[in-house]
């Protein structure tokens, strides 16, 4: 049975997430959207805007790529190939805040998914854990000296990951293939650290994509960082506003504020990064590849390729990117550098 995602109409509703590579990519819970299909139905799930015009490749259907399967569903439809399963358990991505505001949910559904009939690697006896049952961690993960409740929501630790001395962590929470948990940190539920991402300080219902920083403390709350972000020492977010009231949320698609409910905090895309100490109103949206600094804490949009006040020269960007990327042992793409010439050439079109 071949998948075929439909992401086109998605991509820009989703904005700044969805820009840089389709929103298929998206990280909602364990997996990004892409690899919960992929669990299920290894080399048959393919992208609508990768997919060359004329193609003899028949498919079984054609998915709008927003719909977030739940665990039931996948099973379900994997075992039943000739109906659709109900999507009465499942959510529907519409907004780029609903990643925060689904991720809990998320994370139940792909532990499920990807630790059934699975035995969860050993855990030190330094670590204080609750509701052990709730608790799966892939080979080569390391944890000392910290405390693990699962009372609210399963945990799962990833291969080779790290979780240094004397962390607090409840779940639902999510920590990837390789990724680090500094001491001290703060960790509560509803929050994803993707593959490869260094985390620490306070966080709450947030999701760091994949290889992104939050290495020092501060508090970071019902929030989304793409991929290849760096957050500097002592830089917070705002979540609710002071009067209590709807917070809006600029949107890309709308080109105005859209309400996103009571608590919102910031989106930041892929390849962005903001200096030490750094505030971050309620609601706040930063665009690709920008550079924040200076005063920016009433803005609530920070546009692409954005260098304090000012344009981001390109070959700048790309430059800076690829040191930040070298850090990491990688370099940049020329698949990433195209996608990012066009995310630039648009925005000074405008």
């Amino acid at each position: 049975m071949n998948i075929l995602l439909d992401d086109v109409p998605f991509n820009e509703s989703l904005y700044p997430f969805g820009a840089v590579k389709s929103m298929v990519h998206i990280r909602i819970g364990i997996l990004t959207i892409f690899e919960k299909w992929q669990s299920v139905f290894p080399g048959k799930v393919f992208i609508s805007s990768e997919m060359p015009v004329n193609t003899d490749i028949t498919f079984y259907n054609k998915i709008p790529a927003n719909l977030i399967p739940s665990e039931n569903f996948l099973k379900t439809l994997y075992e039943e190939k000739n109906s659709f399963p109900s999507i009465k358990d499942c959510k529907m991505l519409e907004y780029p805040w609903q990643i925060f505001e689904y991720n809990a949910w998320a994370i139940q559904q792909d532990f499920e998914l990807i630790t059934k009939g699975r035995k969860s690697a050993d855990i030190s006896s330094t670590n204080q854990l609750i509701h052990s049952e709730n608790i799966f961690v892939e080979e080569g993960a390391s944890i000392s000296y910290s405390v693990l409740n699962a009372t609210d929501g399963p945990i799962h630790i990833g291969k080779n990951a790290e979780i240094f001395e004397g962390c607090f962590i409840r779940g639902p929470f999510s920590l990837g293939e390789g990724g680090r948990l500094k001491m001290g940190a703060k960790i509560y539920g509803g929050t994803t650290i993707g593959p490869y991402c260094m985390a620490t300080g306070e966080i709450k219902n947030a999701i760091l994509m994949s290889y992104s920083n939050k290495a020092h403390d501060g508090y970071l709350g019902d929030s989304v960082i793409g991929s290849w972000c760096n957050l500097g020492a002592g830089t917070s977010n705002s979540n609710l506003k002071n009067t209590g009231g709807i917070v809006k949320m600029w949107s890309k698609e709308k080109k105005d504020l859209v309400p996103a409910g009571y608590k919102c905090g910031l989106l930041m895309g892929d390849y962005s990064r903001c200096a030490i100490n750094t505030s971050f109103n309620t609601g706040t949206v930063v665009g690709v590849s920008c550079n924040v600094f200076g005063n920016v804490f009433s803005s609530k949009f920070i546009d692409d390729f954005t260098w304090g006040n000012e344009n981001y020269i390109f070959e700048k960007a790309i430059s800076d990117i690829n040191n930040w990327k070298k850090m990491k042992g990688l370099e940049i793409t020329k698949h990433e550098i195209e996608s990012l010439k066009k995310i630039y050439q648009t925005k000074h079109k405008q």
